[in-house]
């Protein structure tokens, strides 16, 4: 059965110094960070997400950041950070704000940074959010990164957006409804209008 006590488990096989106050800790934020985790899979339309299931790999890295963030011990928090890293290899740390309703895609080599982050984020495997001289992308709703997409620094990536595959974006801004394709050195700019709203309820 999957509840606080599978997940306190997982840590103390992985960090053999977990303690029972990481336990209460988890225990109290468990049912709150599920609550979060359904009511994100709600609204995606697509049916491997259609209910939780924590052998989902991309579904469990999503819960495991929820708690993360949820809970209310940092070292706790922390643990569970680096669980997620272990497990899926996938780095959101646990002060990142991501959105209500977010999609991971086996993001095997993932790193989401401090960015302000839309709803109905979709993000593949390889794909890098971060900053440039301390300053943080602003992604907004319906933004889909394709595998190995690069988003930098003072970039504002506008609402039903798409970062193409392998393409990085540094400090520039993207209006809405466009796919961004390339690097700063190269690249184009399309219209390609809602496409990224398949997925999503």
């Amino acid at each position: 059965m999957f509840n606080a006590n599978y997940v306190y488990h997982q840590l103390g096989n992985i960090f053999p110094d977990t303690t029972l106050a990481n336990f209460t800790a988890i225990s109290r934020a468990f049912d709150e960070a599920m609550g979060r985790m359904t009511f994100c899979l709600s609204h995606i339309r697509n049916k491997y997400f259609a209910e939780f299931d924590h052998l989902h790999g991309d579904q469990y890295a999503m819960f495991l950041y929820y708690l993360s963030n949820m809970v209310e011990c940092e070292d706790t928090a922390n643990r569970l950070y680096l669980l997620n890293k272990v497990l899926h290899g996938v780095d959101i740390f646990y002060e990142v704000k991501m959105p209500d309703v977010f999609m991971l895609v086996h993001p095997v080599g993932t790193v989401l940074g401090r960015a302000t982050y839309g709803n109905y984020f979709k993000v593949y495997h390889n794909c890098s959010v971060g900053s440039n001289n301390n300053i943080y992308p602003v992604i907004g709703e319906y933004v889909t990164l394709h595998p190995g997409a690069m988003v930098f620094g003072q970039s504002k990536v506008g609402d039903h957006c798409r970062i193409g595959a392998k393409s990085l974006l540094i400090d520039k801004d993207i209006e809405p409804y466009m796919t961004y394709k390339g690097d700063p050195k190269k690249h184009n700019i399309n219209y390609t209008g809602n496409v990224g709203e398949a997925v999503w309820v």
